[in-house]
């Protein structure tokens, strides 16, 4: 068939949409975007260079800029990291460790400049600083004391759940056991990251290669792998590090300043990385990153770039987070490191979802200390040469198998094709054809008109598709089931133990019956079987959030599941309403969904079609039948407006709407866009217009912002 062009949408400059054509280009955007953050955090198989991914962002960001009713609390992705691992004992983070937005060019530091002033509705003559500090590639640790004394060290994890390093990081000269200074609060949470020197890093790479051991890629990763070992002893062998620079939970504030509580850190005993400096101007942002990067390769350390704080923390407050990352620091990455090699042929991989994604077999080559082999092609239209936008790429050139290309590794970590070297093009190179069949089934592969992705059409019958739903199933940020990962996942479908996922949770009872035991199975035995069916046992009891976004349904991640989890409470509420949803857009139940702040219609429609699927219900009651579903944790409980659900309209003069969202959010209150008799209260201000009216017409409280203020105790 013949390959569709780019949507239309995806081609007009945003300034010249209409706002029909802003909402469906709005709405790819948001779909493109939640994959690749799926690819790269949950499956480590990113399929865009950073630099297209924040081009995406950017053309997102703008289009909301233009037609503000389309900005949602879920217009970013709110990822963090990767979720703990399974060798280690889980610690739940009292305030969650977040990832920052990054800038790759001068403009995009003044850009965040810009937009705190714009939020905190400062002068341009108002005095804004901002700490700089180089960003260690390393690995991020919270380290909490009581009452002076060290009592649990934890990864980053997931941001919200990380592992339980306390053991190991006892090992590490500059973590004190206790903290100096007569001041020090109740509870304290001092957050940095653990790093290897370069010399370390070569001298363990010696001793592994000398026992036959494997080598480390770099020095973030032997960080990593030091610190993580099960035998403490082993991460005492190996010289780590610690730079302080962050906190989480504190009972008290020792500083008013980012930069007062750099200086208190070190007085409590811990190392601050000592280039960092405070900077009064974007200027001075600026020249700090071109100094340091200058200085990048003399440090004894790895950086990706520099990380810009602002300076007050009561400004910092305000400001408060999106999704994924504060909104008052960002990290200024350095340009990517490039490398050239040969293609020597094109893969096909087919996702959970039935989508294709092609990928660059290279020649070996080493880009930033790292070997490369594979690179993301994206799509089709990547290999000939055209953007997400329509427009070229690579002045048109497409890529074909035996081409030499230019390799760069964006943000010194996902490698990309950037260019191709065509003088160097062998003369009987064919452009490359893109399957039009899933190589997985033969089913025929597709596009939709507004997608650049082709799809298998197997569905249910595509073997790519079922084990890769599986595989999402028992994902880390899904079900988590320890010793049940990806090889589990292929061999138990391949032998046919495991076809669905309730299927995972009768595997035991099944065993018990069958001629052929599982522990006879190579690479089993009786503890490694009953080890399985005990972490088995224990995802029994599953968080409703979990639960969604294990259910693999297009559209909803992370973000999305807990936007659903916290509206519907329980899993037999979000049932019911889906069932009375799905009986079409005109009932409450729909117009309930459609209105959740950071649910728009794209995520409402596909949520509810999965539901009205029967073979998806037969498949989710199989499961029900086999585990308990409980309510997602709330954000706070113990708040007047604690789930409540609170929709803000009119000109806020106090605080910006944002400012608001973000409030009612961390108080735990569930923010709508829209009234309806399941409100509970409405903000108004000044030029308060058709919101009113429907508050009226459902007995909704109606609050001004300084009722607002009272209810919550901040008045």
């Amino acid at each position: 068939m013949a390959t569709p062009k780019p949507h239309r949408d995806s081609r007009l400059a945003v300034d010249e949409m209409t706002e029909r054509q802003a909402t469906r280009e709005h709405a790819r955007l948001e779909a493109e975007i939640k994959g690749h953050d799926e690819r790269y955090y949950q499956k480590d198989a990113p399929t865009v260079s950073d630099a297209e991914y924040d081009a995406l962002r950017r053309r997102y960001e703008a289009i909301e800029q233009r037609f503000p009713d389309l900005r949602t609390l879920d217009s970013l992705s709110r990822k963090v990291g990767a979720a703990p691992s399974r060798g280690f004992a889980k610690v739940r983070h009292a305030v969650p460790m977040l990832s920052l937005q990054n800038a790759f060019s001068e403009e995009d530091v003044a850009d965040f400049a810009t937009r705190i002033r714009r939020f905190l509705n400062l002068k341009e003559d108002e005095p804004l600083a901002f700490t700089a500090e180089p960003k260690i590639d390393g690995l991020s640790m919270s380290l909490r004391y009581e009452n002076g004394a060290l009592v649990k060290a934890a990864t980053r994890g997931d941001g919200f759940e990380g592992e339980d390093v306390t053991a190991n990081i006892r090992t590490l000269k500059e973590v004190p056991d206790k903290l100096k200074g007569k001041h020090i609060p109740a509870v304290c949470e001092v957050r940095g990251e653990v790093y290897m020197t370069k010399p370390d890093f070569l001298a363990l790479n010696r001793r592994q290669a000398e026992a036959g051991e494997p080598v480390f890629a770099n020095p973030r990763n032997s960080a990593a792998g030091s610190l993580r070992q099960k035998d403490a002893r082993i991460t005492a062998s190996r010289t780590l590090h610690f730079f302080a620079y962050a906190w989480g939970e504190m009972s008290e504030m020792p500083a008013e300043t980012q930069s007062g509580m750099l200086k208190w850190l070190k007085a409590a005993g811990f190392q601050t990385n000592p280039l960092w400096r405070l900077a009064r101007s974007v200027e001075d942002m600026l020249a700090f990153h071109r100094d340091t990067g200058l200085e990048r390769a003399k440090l004894d350390y790895d950086i990706d770039g520099v990380v810009y704080k602002l300076d007050r923390l009561d400004w910092q407050e305000r400001l408060g987070f999106v999704s994924r990352s504060p909104r008052w620091a960002i990290a200024h990455k350095f340009p990517a490191e490039r490398a050239t090699t040969v293609l020597r042929y094109i893969e096909i991989q087919v996702g959970r979802t039935g989508a294709l994604t092609p990928v660059a077999k290279l020649e070996p080559v080493t880009v930033g200390g790292v070997v490369v082999q594979n690179a993301s092609l994206h799509n089709e239209d990547y290999i000939k040469g055209i953007g997400n936008d329509g427009n070229p790429i690579r002045g048109g050139t497409d890529i074909r198998v035996g081409d030499t290309v230019t390799i760069q590794r964006a943000g010194d970590v996902i490698p990309q094709i950037v260019d191709v070297v065509l003088v160097k093009r062998p003369k009987n190179a064919k452009p490359y054809q893109f399957p039009d069949k899933c190589p997985a089934c033969g089913s025929h592969a597709v596009r939709e008109e507004d997608e650049a992705v082709r799809r298998c059409t197997g569905g249910l019958i595509c073997p790519a598709q079922q084990i890769e739903r599986l595989r999402h199933f028992v994902s880390r940020n899904a079900f988590d089931i320890e010793g049940f990962g990806e090889k589990q996942v292929e061999a138990f479908f391949a032998d046919g133990l495991v076809m669905s996922p309730a299927d995972i949770f009768t595997l035991e009872k099944r065993d018990r019956r069958a001629e052929k035991k599982l522990m006879e199975r190579e690479g089993y035995g009786e503890t490694s079987v009953r080890n399985l069916f005990a972490a088995i046992d224990a995802r029994r009891t599953i968080q409703l959030n979990r639960l969604i976004y294990a259910l693999g349904i297009r559209h909803i991640g992370e973000t999305n599941a807990r936007i659903l989890a916290r509206h519907y409470g329980a899993i037999e509420a979000l049932r019911k309403a889906m069932k009375e949803a799905g009986k079409g857009k005109e009932t409450e139940a729909y117009e309930d969904l459609n209105s959740v702040e950071g649910i728009g219609e794209i995520v409402a429609d596909a949520f509810v079609e999965f539901f009205k699927e029967p073979r998806n219900n037969e498949v989710l009651e199989q499961l029900l039948k086999e585990i308990e579903v409980t309510p997602m944790e709330a954000v706070k409980r113990d708040t007047p407006v604690a789930g409540k659900t609170v929709v803000f309209t009119g000109s806020l003069e106090k605080m910006t709407r944002d400012e608001a969202k973000a409030m009612a959010e961390r108080l735990g209150a569930k923010v709508a866009g829209s009234v309806s008799k399941k409100t509970d209260y409405l903000v108004a201000g000044p030029g308060a217009g058709s919101k009113l009216a429907e508050a009226k017409k459902h007995d909704v409280a109606v609050l001004s912002e300084d009722d607002w203020f009272k209810l919550v105790g901040r008045a």
